[in-house]
């Protein structure tokens, strides 16, 4: 890997010592800019989920649309689910409200076309994108999965950013996150497309990660 472990533990220790106590549980972000990359270049259209060996740290808004088996096994789990006729029924305000409301979008697979359609101008400039689910699957897996996941993407500049967990995280924890969002990207792209890499709380200056 392009950086030690502990190059990138000693970063997250200091972003965690740096800044003034805020009155909510700020996020760990970990922040990559790259070089040698035409965004305009099939290469740099990565968009990967990536699932937290130790999560984030906070719960996440998985919602489900389905119908059917589905639909019942979703509110069995309390999650917060929409039918088919929920989404139909929805005007652009209302779907820029879910679209606002949910972290992750996931759909039976045939209501996919449906679910593009209504909701999906309202959840590329968020930045999100509804996932297919096939029909026979243990939903409560894969909730619990997406729960701990994020995206990992290149959107409009030469840098990656994304969470890694929260301010109360243990930093062994926040570390092996680090590492495995980093992992991805080396495997992605390679070594050498990373410029620069830090790590950041919402409300904190950011801190460079020493490079090997």
């Amino acid at each position: 890997m392009i950086v030690s472990d502990k190059a990138i533990s000693n970063a997250i220790m200091k972003c965690l010592e740096i800044g003034k106590p805020r009155k909510f549980k700020q996020t760990i972000e970990l922040i990559i800019t790259l070089s040698g990359l035409d965004l305009k270049s099939p290469e740099a259209k990565l968009r990967e989920t990536l699932y937290l060996p130790k999560g984030l740290g906070k719960s996440r808004n998985v919602c489900v649309i389905a119908d059917g088996d589905m639909l019942l096994e979703a509110r069995k789990l309390g999650l917060n689910v929409y039918s088919r006729e929920d989404i139909q029924a929805l005007d652009k305000k209302n779907a820029k409200k879910l679209a606002d409301k949910c972290d992750w979008v996931l759909v039976k697979a045939d209501l996919m076309g449906v679910v593009g359609k209504i909701l999906g101008p309202a959840l590329g400039p968020r930045g999100k994108a509804p996932i297919p689910i096939p029909p026979n699957i243990s939903l409560s897996s894969v909730v619990n999965r997406y729960s701990k996941s994020i995206w990992v993407r290149i959107r409009n500049q030469l840098q990656i950013a994304c969470p890694i967990g929260v301010e109360d995280m243990s930093l062994e924890d926040l570390t092996e996150n680090a590492k495995a969002v980093l992992s991805l990207v080396e495997s992605k792209l390679g070594a050498q497309k990373i410029k620069n890499i830090y790590v950041k709380k919402t409300m904190s200056p950011p801190v460079s990660i020493s490079l090997r």
